[in-house]
């Protein structure tokens, strides 16, 4: 594993923390480690702090029933933080067949236990992490190759939803933060093509 600079780190660890907050409910731990976050002037940084702000104070077990509201559901979430179903409009599409191709190519094998299929957004946010931060081993452009293949056409629109979805309180700071973050990245991206 090579040396990631600050910034690759910084941006690993919000990833990851995106990959947290989608992948499941924030337990009282992980609520309380939020409300201690602080923020600063930059545009990510104030989002940071008004994840914080939504943190303090929050029922773990609130925050749960809004989770399943979101995202599980009586039949189906509010919300689909699928990749196939922003991109097709159905689940179990071309993008998952596509998502996992690029798994398998970077030698990432599925968990058998793992009931989600791999485009959802908190895997492609784990795997992100992983290739930004070093800790899966690939050629140095491939960070940049998954983020526009299988996350840049459709995040920002899913976190976009997340801000205005009904059922959102906490979460609608998870989605300030995702929206802002992905599109920081795509310009980014942009900016090494």
């Amino acid at each position: 594993m090579s040396a990631v600079d600050e910034v690759d780190h910084g941006r690993a660890r919000l990833y990851d923390l995106l990959a947290v907050l989608l992948g499941r409910a924030p337990h009282g731990d992980l609520l309380g480690m939020l409300g201690g976050l602080e923020g600063d002037d930059s545009t990510l940084g104030r989002l940071v702090e008004d994840l914080a702000r939504a943190s303090r104070g929050a029922v773990p077990e609130v925050v749960a029933r809004e989770y399943h509201d979101l995202f599980i559901g009586v039949g189906r979430g509010e919300l689909l933080p699928y990749a196939s179903y922003y991109r097709t409009g159905f689940l179990n599409e071309r993008p998952l067949a596509r998502v996992r191709e690029d798994l398998r190519n970077l030698g990432i094998e599925r968990d058998a236990a793992m009931t989600e299929p791999e485009d959802h957004l908190a895997i492609l946010f784990d795997c992100m992490a992983g290739l930004v931060s070093g800790r899966l081993d690939a050629e140095p452009d491939a960070a940049r190759a998954f983020f526009v293949r299988h996350i840049e056409p459709w995040a920002g629109r899913f976190f976009a939803d997340l801000e205005r979805a009904k059922a959102a309180r906490f979460y609608r700071s998870v989605g300030g933060l995702g929206s802002a973050f992905v599109e920081i990245e795509t310009q980014a991206f942009a900016m090494d093509a």
